[in-house]
């Protein structure tokens, strides 16, 4: 167990949950350490002083802390369903992508989603903003199986949990959209394996328990 990667992670947070994705995807291991974000362990801190999920600490110290950084370690070590297909490919365009996910779309779906951390009345202009990008997605995957070509990979597990957030700021309104092409897009992957494997519910991480290891399900803790 000393060689494995430790994870923090905070369930909720799609930055979070995309890294837990990739790292599932891959078959690589890591000792899962779940934080509450309100409460975050001096170890924690220690370890990324941005103290922002998700944290990889790699068994030679390496310290990553960074999302798509977390993404990159764990499909480089293994790519059994080619998710970097897509990388390989242009990486260039992947880059302009992931850069507009994480730029732009981000800072809109944080506006509108969390509106009262900002500015109410922008609420509605953020929610359009971002749901030009969102009928972007709907575009390309009108021609395309997915966001990455022809199989689901990096660009659309990348994406998926922040389109999930934008959908949970309203359902309805969400729903009501004519993107006939994202819906069932991300219907599926709610709908997952996947999806069900890396949200299990775990207790905050004691140092006093036993490791939580994943994605194998095996700890000494209970699952809440």
């Amino acid at each position: 167990m000393a060689s494995l990667p430790v994870l923090w992670s905070f369930r909720r947070c799609p930055y979070a949950m995309r890294a837990r994705l990739a790292i599932a995807a891959s078959g690589q291991q890591v000792v899962l350490r779940e934080i509450l974000l309100r409460d975050k362990p001096a170890a924690f801190v220690a370890a990324s002083p941005k103290a922002t999920v998700p944290v990889l600490q790699l068994a030679d110290g390496t310290v990553i802390d960074e999302s798509r950084d977390i993404m990159m370690w764990a499909l480089t070590q293994s790519d059994p369903d080619g998710w970097l297909a897509v990388w390989q490919r242009d990486k260039d365009a992947a880059l302009r992508f992931l850069d507009q996910l994480d730029g732009p779309f981000k800072a809109h779906l944080d506006r509108y989603k969390y509106a009262s951390r900002y500015d109410k009345s922008a609420a509605v202009m953020h929610r359009d903003s971002g749901a030009a990008f969102l009928a972007s997605l709907n575009r390309t995957l009108s021609g395309q199986a997915a966001l990455s070509g022809s199989t689901a990979g990096l660009l659309d597990f990348a994406s998926l949990p922040f389109v999930r957030q934008f959908r949970i700021a309203d359902p309805t309104w969400f729903d009501a959209q004519t993107w006939h092409h994202l819906h069932p897009w991300l219907s599926a992957f709610l709908t997952s394996t996947l999806f069900a494997g890396v949200m299990e519910r775990y207790a905050p991480w004691d140092d006093s328990e036993s490791p939580v290891f994943f994605p194998s399900g095996h700890s000494g803790l209970q699952q809440v």
